[in-house]
């Protein structure tokens, strides 16, 4: 290890000291010199200061922090937020060339002062009187009074009682020592406070003396960073006109920190700290790294980070952080503890992300183009146990949307849930008193005049995708089975449309996004703020077959609403923010009722344990698949559900494609289902989640419904799949349902709508059975 040589005159040993007796006389005469003029300009807050301030360390300052999220167990660390870094570097470890630079940069007299600009006391004083400017120098000393003590604005009385505070800095401690606090306190700009955090975010180097020659910073980077101390920012006001001295920010701040080091360059000279030959042979380091946003944050590039947004989102709408800029919460020193469980979100990242090693061997090695989500809730509560959007954290959230800093909504999380949907149109069914044995006329093709589905219409009539044993006429549950578009279709109808986005609602689908005339996006409709009737007239009678999208953290929460017996909780991120021993937040736990009575829970859980593809080992599950089709095709898919839940986790997994095209799978089939894809995914993380959080299967078991008399016909064969309904000539088109009528404005102001892709207009979903 070796250290960079002094020069002519040390940093801190440029000046010896002078005779305590001559420097206390000198001292009190100033004192009454300075007392008489701050009493003749009104300072007498000033001479105050003097005898009750106090001015604190670096070490007792409450400077902005880094906020920490954790996972649920409190423990382990999941993100680091902040702009602002820190970290304490004691004097007698920096090495010479930073200490040299900061005192040719900011006060060339630091080591013979007496902590004071008496020059700038007295010109502000005159000015006080005369109404002259009150801009002016402050010594190295008075800067970190400043600082320390939170003085703000350029009045008299601050730059006089900043004065007064400096004054018994110097007299209480010695020139090493402020240095030192200055150093660590100072900002460089980028959020980097002190020396040490500086070295870092600019250089990647170190200001330690100890370190090696090449990690330690050098003179001219010291020089560099020094400069920027005049204007660590750019002005919000002007940023192009007023930059600063980041010579990365744009040409003028390049010029300005070229003119500002050459300046401090020949103050070190003048200083004696270099020899003129070695001012001469100083070049201007080009190695300033790029501003990089993100530095001295951690973990929001992974899947995980797209949790920290819903964090930020979810705070932003409590108390006491509602309607406060995101930045106090990254730069509050909070810790944040999470709902998320390590353990499952881990199983959550093995089987979501498709292009990993650890995904289900069906979907490794598929097209890059295929995208999948997952989220999952907890029954009973609404915590989100685990949170996969996709691969990358700082990328697209492709399952859900929040609130960004701007307030703005963001996100790609909303998706066409096809057959996934007729979980809330059954719900809704049996909670009206309709038994999953009743018969409905189910064959394969029906019109629908009631909702302009006719054989006339552009439209054409409601199609199943494929076929059941029961049919022309089935159970309800078998038509769940085997996704029958003609027995929902028409159950839709029935029940009525309000009814089923009520019970969605409810079930905790909040948001539904709508497809409007003259817009080429789907309009996000907010559930929970436009009554049931208003919400139904900008929705036709499919969305009980699922055209309409909703998100997969809304259909997760809906199913954990399902799993806790039609008890829903709302899903949310945040268990408690604390800072040092206080708590600041802490979860509110609250259920509301869907409408369900016990039975009617009962039924919905057996009802949805006949889908094959919702078979977890051990564990008593019910699920639902689903599919959406690809524009007007009716052989090739877009989207592909599965859903379920056991009494201990709910979740719902989205399979889809970054570029919205067709799912193709890597040997050119169109044949993809929520079965066979999603569903996998969806099989594997309930058992590995449930495995990871050491749940036993046999405190969650559902139980059985008490039908009348007669035994429920015999679930169809999974083996056997179905056979395809011949394409039609013209590909059925979507009519919607009568012209809405106009939606009166809401009472409170709507949310934005979600930012989300282009989408070809929604047509009849091909649906899957088992398979």
């Amino acid at each position: 290890m070796s250290q960079i040589p002094s020069d002519a005159a040390a940093a801190g040993s440029a000046e010896p000291a002078k005779a305590p007796g001559k420097r206390s006389r000198r001292k009190t005469w100033l004192v009454s010199g300075l007392a008489v003029l701050l009493v003749m300009c009104g300072g007498g807050a000033a001479i105050g200061a003097y005898y009750v301030d106090t001015v604190p360390p670096p070490d007792e300052l409450v400077l902005p922090e880094s906020t920490t999220l954790y996972y649920a167990d409190g423990k382990t660390p999941m993100a680091k937020l902040g702009t602002e870094n820190r970290t304490i570097l004691p004097y007698e470890q920096m090495n010479d060339a930073v200490k040299q630079a900061i005192v040719a940069a900011e006060d060339r007299t630091f080591w013979t002062n007496e902590g004071i600009d008496f020059r700038g006391v007295l010109r502000a004083a005159w000015n006080n009187v005369t109404g002259g400017d009150r801009q002016g120098a402050s010594t190295i000393t008075q800067q970190y009074a400043r600082i320390a003590a939170d003085l703000n604005g350029v009045t008299y009385s601050r730059k006089l009682r900043e004065a007064v505070m400096a004054w018994k800095l110097d007299d209480q401690h010695s020139k090493d020592e402020i240095l030192g606090f200055y150093l660590n306190t100072v900002s460089f700009g980028r959020g980097a406070y002190g020396i040490e955090a500086a070295a870092q975010t600019f250089f990647g180097k170190t200001a330690r003396k100890d370190a090696s020659r090449e990690s330690q910073l050098t003179r001219s980077e010291a020089a560099v960073l020094a400069a920027m101390v005049k204007q660590p920012e750019a002005n919000p006001d002007d940023p192009e006109g007023q930059p600063g001295y980041d010579p990365k920010r744009n040409d003028k701040a390049r010029q300005n920190s070229i003119e500002r080091w050459r300046y401090i360059r020949d103050g070190m000279v003048a200083l004696g700290y270099l020899t003129a030959a070695e001012g001469a042979d100083l070049a201007y380091p080009d190695t300033v790294r790029d501003y990089d946003p993100r530095a001295g944050q951690s973990g929001l590039d992974r899947p995980s980070g797209l949790v920290v947004n819903h964090v930020l989102s979810e705070l932003r709408g409590v108390d006491p952080f509602k309607d406060r800029p995101f930045d106090y919460v990254r730069n509050g020193g909070f810790r944040i503890v999470t709902t998320v469980d390590k353990r499952a979100q881990d199983a959550a990242e093995d089987a979501a992300n498709i292009h990993g090693e650890k995904a289900p061997d069906v979907v490794r090695g598929q097209p890059k183009n295929w995208q999948s989500a997952l989220v999952a809730v907890q029954p009973g509560s609404g915590r989100v146990l685990a949170y996969y959007g996709g691969n990358d954290g700082l990328g697209a959230d492709n399952a859900g949307w929040y609130l960004d800093e701007d307030g703005n909504a963001s996100g790609f999380g909303q998706h066409p849930p096809g057959s996934s949907f007729k979980v809330y149109d059954l719900a809704e069914a049996l909670r009206q008193g309709i038994s999953p044995k009743q018969r409905f006329d189910s064959p394969a093709t029906k019109e629908f005049p009631k909702s302009g589905r006719t054989r006339d219409s552009a439209a054409g009539p409601i199609r199943n995708s494929g076929s059941a044993g029961c049919q022309p006429r089935c159970a309800l549950w078998e038509a769940t089975v085997a996704s029958l578009n003609t027995t929902y279709f028409g159950l839709t109808e029935q029940l009525g449309v309000p009814a089923v986005i009520d019970m969605a609602r409810k079930a905790g689908v909040e948001s539904m996004w709508a497809n409007e005339q003259g817009k080429p996006k789907p309009v996000r409709v907010d559930l929970l703020e436009t009554p049931a009737e208003e919400a139904a007239a900008r929705f036709s009678t499919e969305v009980g077959i699922g055209q309409y999208g909703i998100t997969v953290q809304d259909h997760a929460n809906g199913m954990a609403t399902f799993a806790a017996g039609g008890k829903r909780a709302n899903a949310h991120f945040v268990r408690s923010v604390s800072k040092g021993d206080d708590e600041i937040y802490k979860e509110q736990l609250t259920q509301t009722d869907v409408g369900l009575n016990e039975e009617q829970a009962k039924q919905l859980n057996w009802t949805l344990r006949q889908v094959e593809a919702a078979k977890v080992p051990d564990w008593d599950a019910a699920g639902k698949t689903g599919t959406w089709q690809a524009g007007k095709s009716t052989t090739q898919n877009q989207h592909a559900w599965m859903v379920g839940y056991t009494g201990a986790i709910a979740a719902a997994v989205w399979l889809g494609t970054t570029d919205g095209k067709p799912l193709r799978t890597k040997d050119g089939s169109y044949d993809v289902f929520g079965a066979s894809y999603p569903g996998r995914i969806w099989q594997q993380f309930m058992t590995q989640a449930a495995k990871a959080m050491e749940l036993d299967p046999d405190d969650y078991r559902f139980a059985q419904p008490g039908f009348p008399q007669e035994t429920p016909s015999a679930p169809p064969s999974a083996e056997t799949p179905p056979t395809r309904t011949p394409e039609p000539t013209d590909p059925p088109q979507p009519t919607p349902s009568t012209e809405p009528t106009p939606t009166p404005k809401p009472t409170k102001p709507p949310k934005p709508t979600p930012t989300t892709r282009p989408s070809d207009p929604a047509t009849p979903a091909i649906d899957d059975v088992a398979r």
